[in-house]
């Protein structure tokens, strides 16, 4: 049997099938694939494998036996270390610096972000929709008329919003919500991606790879949700001509899409891999191989890029 042409040979026609466009009907992408918010419809370490896997009865037990031990639910500590003051021409406000950690071991990758009183508030007002309940006991440091930029308040509401970031971590089904996991990484994400779009690589790297660590940690029993921030990281380096990084990117991609074929994101980027391995001079036609049995398990009528897909992610 003949072997598979090479991309940029002569008779390379290119990958036999990729993610199918969206049609008009469809809604744009606006993030990660995480369910719509509500106590029932938290993020699932099962949701998206492919029911078209090639795989036996036995073959999916083992895989998902493998997957629960090795994506463990990750504890993390939420510390409020510090708040300053910002004005602004036509605003005055104070900006907390949240630390998050990995416990029970060295955390090299503690993330450090920033948030606004305002983006605690919208918090809590979009849980209160859908975890009333869940949350009726947890207390919510309320604004007060006068005395908020007194170094005394800010203090008291520092040591109060930490406290609120616990006790809502603590709650299963809140920790695993789009709104808790939007608070903590949204932000960062928008920014990445939005520079992503205007071709502002670097800045867009160093965003991505500040926010994807604390990403990863609270989306340990879902690996797929980090797939579209890992395909941006293949594109950074890609378009900077770093191809060993962004292959690096992809095969961290590719162990979250395991049985997962049916995915949005699998054709696309194995059709990445499959160019980014030849220009390295690895094994292309193992990948290759791979796009190939998918579109004869999955066909697709139409094509779309890696680049294509993940621009339209944090649209909105």
């Amino acid at each position: 049997m003949a072997s598979p042409e090479h991309p940029g040979s002569p008779g390379w026609k290119g990958p036999v099938t990729q993610c199918t466009a969206r049609t008009q009907h469809e809604a744009p992408a606006t993030g990660p694939d995480l369910p719509h918010p509500g106590p029932e419809r938290h993020l699932d370490m099962h949701s998206g494998l492919s029911s078209n896997s090639s795989m036996t009865t036995r073959e999916l037990q083992q895989y998902w036996q493998n997957e629960k031990c090795r994506w463990k639910h990750v504890k993390l500590l939420f510390e409020i270390a510090s708040a300053r003051i910002e004005e602004r021409k036509v605003s005055k406000f104070v900006v907390y610096q949240i630390i998050v950690i990995q416990t029970g071991s060295f955390d090299n990758n503690k993330a450090v972000l920033e948030r606004r009183y305002s983006d605690f508030a919208k918090l809590q007002k979009a849980l209160l929709k859908t975890f009333k309940e869940e949350i009726e006991d947890v207390e919510f440091p309320r604004k007060h008329l006068t005395g908020n930029f007194a170094e005394e308040m800010i203090c008291e509401r520092r040591r109060a919003l930490q406290e609120y970031l616990g006790l809502l971590y603590a709650i299963r089904c809140v920790r695993r919500s789009r709104e808790f996991l939007d608070f903590l990484t949204r932000p960062e994400l928008r920014e990445a991606f939005g520079c992503l779009r205007a071709g502002q690589y670097p800045r867009a790297l160093e965003l991505l790879l500040r926010v994807l660590p604390l990403q990863e940690k609270l989306t340990a029993h879902c690996p797929a949700a980090a797939v579209p921030a890992l395909c941006a990281v293949l594109l950074c380096h890609r378009d900077l001509d770093r191809p060993a990084e962004a292959f690096a990117a992809g095969e961290r991609a590719l162990q979250r899409l395991q049985a997962r074929e049916g995915h949005r994101y699998y054709a696309p980027l194995l059709d990445a891999m499959v160019r980014l391995a030849y220009t390295l001079g690895k094994d292309f036609v193992s990948l290759q191989e791979r796009l190939e049995e998918s579109q004869l398990r999955r066909p697709t009528p139409r094509g779309i890029t890696l680049k294509e897909l993940t621009v339209r992610e944090y649209l909105h």
